[in-house]
């Protein structure tokens, strides 16, 4: 008997991969017109903790946000059709790669400056709060993120007005080529959230299966008006820091490091559980997907001069 739950999981993981290996394919024809920051390796964060939430439910993301917008339900044609730059696109092709949004399944966006999502989820919740709202609100974020002040300052706020929000740090060990241990004394972030009195959970595993239940277990606290939670979830990137290269000619992490993870990779675990049929079927639907949102981003045209002022604060 199939298991239902790591067919979707599969196919969530495996749509997330096909389509940034696309876009590594296509970047450089010059087609995709903003510098994307690919999530290859770190899927199961995304997909394990969306798995967990309503569509009702808020996301706010980071610069490397493909693989949460995907997970969280956003449209995969407005996507591509928003790194071609083009007025298909979830913002009509203004906003790239780096600020994905569909508020209509609960994308809120993304931001290319570090950090700044996290107050701005901060600030959802405590509206959700005030309206007496049962949603949930998570937010994404890395761990150099954890370097800017405005995160303590966010823990601090939310911890104080026991804001339905679960915090989220994907730690894949390095801020741009920093890592952990160079940049700080002590990179336990889960005592560091603690410290606020925010419950935390520290998922070293990448399986997807333990990040959603573990994710579950916070949003369910959360419903109940526990106040915030928080998951540090131990990940790695296995491209470069932006850009569809890989990056192991720098030697700012260890051939082994990266290649432990490549051989936990979670896509294959669960893909190597499936029955074949099961598993071919899933593959073929999803890369029909793909290409049909391909073809929708290129037939699209782009954004007249008209447009130039439109939905810009002024």
């Amino acid at each position: 008997m199939p298991n239902i739950r790591d067919e979707h999981l599969y196919r969530q993981l495996y749509r997330i991969r096909r389509v940034e290996e696309e876009i590594i394919r296509l970047y450089p024809s010059d087609s995709i017109k903003s510098p994307v920051h690919l999530s290859i390796g770190q899927e199961s964060v995304a997909v394990g903790v969306c798995s967990a939430l309503e569509e009702s439910d808020i996301v706010f993301g980071t610069y490397r946000g493909h693989a949460l917008y995907l997970a969280k339900g956003g449209d995969l044609k407005s996507m591509m059709a928003e790194l071609y730059g083009k007025s298909g696109g979830s913002a009509r092709g203004k906003a790239g790669s780096m600020h994905l949004v569909d508020t209509a399944v609960g994308m809120m966006g993304t931001s290319a400056i570090v950090a700044t999502t996290i107050p701005q989820a901060v600030g959802y919740a405590l509206a959700v709060q005030m309206r007496g709202e049962k949603t949930a609100v998570v937010v994404f974020f890395g761990d150099g993120a954890t370097d800017e002040g405005v995160y303590a300052e966010s823990l601090n706020f939310a911890a104080l007005k026991k804001l339905p929000i679960l915090f989220v740090c994907e730690n894949n060990g390095y801020a741009i080529y920093s890592s952990v241990e160079s940049r700080m004394p002590d990179a336990n972030f889960c005592e560091r959230a603690e410290s606020y009195r925010i419950p935390a959970v520290r998922i070293v595993s990448g399986v997807t299966q333990e990040i959603g239940t573990a994710a579950a277990s916070a949003i369910n606290k959360i419903r109940n008006t526990e106040g915030p939670q928080f998951m540090e979830c131990l990940t790695a990137r296995w491209r470069d820091h932006v850009g569809p290269d890989e990056d192991r000619i720098w030697k700012y992490r260890s051939d082994e490091e990266l290649d432990d993870w490549i051989k936990r990779d979670d896509l294959a675990a669960i893909g190597g559980s499936l029955e074949p049929a099961n598993r071919s079927n899933i593959e073929a639907a999803v890369e029909t997907e793909i290409a049909e949102a391909i073809a929708f981003a290129e037939a699209s045209p782009f954004p007249g001069d008209e447009e130039l002022l439109d939905h810009v604060f002024r």
